[in-house]
């Protein structure tokens, strides 16, 4: 391993979240506009472009490695890079390679997925009710995503859901979904909604914190502090009746920055440091330089820019967005 990504504060960065396309399937109210401009085709990343990127930061130390979107499993020839970087699972350089994923491919590609290593994945579903479900996304089905669901139970891949709390939408849901979890074998992860990017909407109607539905959890369930740390933000509590381990990430009420060890790129070849940050660098046109040293050098000034923390605030209405790239853009 060459020299490893250390920020400013002591934290190193060993793991990468890489966005390889803004465009999505569904729209969900959170997360983008209804009626969205993606980025022009030119503009984003060539797979193999994403390839010699991973790979820097994985010859930098990182051990984790996430694709996210949009929707990544909507990008034409996705599976190809997905076995491309699964050489650094044979070789032992990189522990893990997963996706963030709306679930709405998987029937198609779980099998794949589970073949070229991938043995976890975060699957974003914010409600079990069929008409919640179709007003959330705009245009999604939940049957295609349970059938998806249960494609990669079988092939074996682990599965996390990840559920938005939205005040008046699904916020009396959370019990039920804890349940179905346990029965399914599924963790589940809650996060409260960020300010990113501008929507159809004023986030502060639907902005719940996860302090009150914690509350409200634990009239129905016993949830027992958990020692169980992943490399992301969340922090899990044992649910006793079922087994399984409930996830909050709550960037808005008890934010998790001080042992951050996360960077994004955008599936342009920006590269932030912080979600609710705007300091970046564009890779994009260091690596088409194709001089390695002028990248690994690119890498050692983003650790400088690396923030202590961000600043998310949601709670005065007609307040605009933290950060006005949406999520789709930054990948979750």
């Amino acid at each position: 391993m060459q020299k490893p990504l250390i920020d400013k504060y002591g934290r190193h960065v060993s793991y990468l979240r890489v966005s390889v396309t803004d465009r999505c399937d569904f729209r969900c109210t959170y997360c983008m506009a209804e009626n969205m401009t993606f980025l022009p085709k030119s503009q984003i990343l060539t797979l193999e472009e994403l390839d010699q990127l991973c790979s820097a930061f994985i010859a930098r130390g990182v051990r984790k490695l996430r694709l996210t979107g949009g929707e990544p499993l909507v990008r034409r020839g996705i599976m190809d890079l997905i076995h491309d970087l699964s050489r650094h699972l044979k070789s032992g350089t990189l522990d893990e390679l997963t996706l963030t994923t709306n679930g709405s491919q998987l029937a198609t590609y779980a099998d794949d997925l589970a073949r070229a290593g991938v043995k976890r994945l975060n699957i974003s579903l914010d409600t079990l009710d069929h008409q919640k479900f179709a007003d959330i996304t705009r245009r999604g089905r939940l049957e295609q995503v349970l059938t998806g669901l249960q494609a990669a139970k079988e092939a074996g891949i682990g599965i996390k859901i990840n559920a938005v709390a939205l005040r008046g939408q699904n916020e009396d849901e959370f019990s039920r979904m804890l349940a179905w979890c346990g029965q399914e074998g599924f963790d589940l992860c809650l996060i409260e909604t960020m300010p990113l990017g501008d929507i159809d909407g004023d986030r502060t109607d639907h902005y719940l914190p996860l302090t009150v539905v914690r509350e409200r959890l634990e009239k129905d369930w016993t949830l027992i502090p958990s020692n169980h740390v992943t490399p992301g933000p969340a922090r899990y509590v044992s649910v006793a009746e079922t087994g399984g381990r409930l996830g909050f990430i709550t960037p808005l009420t008890h934010n998790f920055c001080e042992g951050c060890n996360r960077v994004r790129i955008t599936c342009t070849g920006t590269l932030y440091m912080c979600l609710g940050q705007e300091d970046h660098i564009d890779l994009r046109e260091i690596l088409r330089e194709n001089d390695p040293a002028l990248l690994d050098a690119a890498l050692d000034r983003a650790m400088l820019l690396k923030p202590k923390g961000h600043d998310f605030i949601i709670d005065r209405k007609g307040q605009k967005p933290a950060v006005s790239r949406h999520m789709s853009m930054t990948g979750g």
